[in-house]
């Protein structure tokens, strides 16, 4: 059952929802799916939404990320190709080309840099002005997940492997490591203060890691997303909340959460939605959450059923569910 207060987004995509992310400087949500389109809705303050723009690839877009000043959206797709919506004018150029498909972009908070990660294993780094990257760096595996904020990037690959960037040095990895989790990476978030990461797996399980040995007993694993009868759901999404530092976890089971990790407990559980949530992210003050309802694939196609078109919706976030819980004195 959802939220009745929840808004519904009008116009969503046709095929899955494979990434969400607000503009850094308006209520404008940017939404890539499987069915080639990047679609760009304008949130009133009313919670009614307005599409405003869409592009396309030639292939599934696997990602979607907001330039730091708002003017600029990019994803990267199965067309291997990374592409650039101009906000002022309405232009879709190409801007970054790996061997295999992109799955990952993200704007880097330094300059008017773009990290592209792709399933060919590598990660390369594009000044917008030039065709060709500014810089190019080898992983171990294929790219599934990566996040950046201030000087952190973190890139999380098949077989469990972890890169963690120093972007003051972004063409070397400053450490790898192997996910604390057990099975395969499909998330992986930064904190908001940059010193350690979220990570989560297809087994509902959460990592917090630090990323200074001397934080390192901080580190802790827990479950999540599992129902009664002791099924198991995949972590699909981790997004930390842009002012309280604390963080919301989606899944195969269709719920969400929100959660304080320096408190180790869950500050809100929400209610069950109609199939899967795939794709999560808090608006620039954290006042809006945007959560994708759609199939995840995780039983293949014999078990998608045309009549379960994507949903996207919104939800207003209220202090008392997102604030950090006062740690209590010893």
């Amino acid at each position: 059952m959802m939220d009745n207060k929840d808004f519904e987004v009008a116009n969503p995509p046709t095929d899955s929802v494979s990434g969400l992310d607000f503009s850094t400087q308006a209520d404008y949500l940017a939404v890539s799916s499987w069915d080639n389109q990047v679609r760009i809705y304008e949130v009133q303050p009313s919670g009614t939404t307005v599409p405003k723009a869409s592009y396309a690839h030639e292939g599934p877009a696997l990602c979607v990320t907001w330039s730091k000043d708002g003017t600029k959206v990019v994803s990267g797709g199965a067309d291997k190709a990374g592409r650039m919506f101009d906000i002022t004018t309405g232009q879709s150029t190409q801007v970054a080309q790996h061997d295999e498909p992109i799955k990952c972009a993200k704007f880097l908070d330094q300059g008017n840099v773009l990290a592209t990660g792709s399933w060919d294993k590598t990660i390369k780094y594009w000044d917008l002005r030039s065709p060709t990257p500014i810089g190019t760096v080898q992983l171990p595996e294929r790219c599934y997940a990566m996040d950046t904020k201030g000087p952190l990037l973190v890139a999380a690959t098949a077989e469990k492997y972890v890169c963690v960037f120093d972007l003051n040095n972004p063409t070397a990895i400053f450490k790898q490591l192997t996910s604390p989790l057990k099975w395969q990476t499909r998330t992986v978030s930064c904190f908001t203060d940059s010193k350690g990461f979220a990570i989560g797996s297809i087994e509902g399980r959460v990592g917090i890691q630090y990323i200074d040995e001397k934080e390192a007993s901080k580190n802790f694993s827990f479950k999540c997303h599992r129902d009664d009868s002791k099924n198991i759901y995949a972590v699909h999404d981790i997004n930390f909340h842009p002012i309280h530092g604390t963080f919301s976890t989606a899944g195969g089971d269709g719920t969400f959460s929100f959660w304080d990790k320096d408190c180790k407990q869950r500050l809100k559980p929400f209610p069950k939605a109609n199939g899967e949530i795939t794709n999560t992210a808090f608006n620039r003050n954290g006042s809006i959450f945007a959560y994708a309802v759609n199939y995840d694939w995780s039983k293949g196609y014999k078990h998608s059923r045309p009549t379960q078109t994507p949903k996207l919706y919104l939800h207003a976030v209220r202090d008392d569910e997102i604030k950090p819980r006062t740690p209590k004195k010893r």
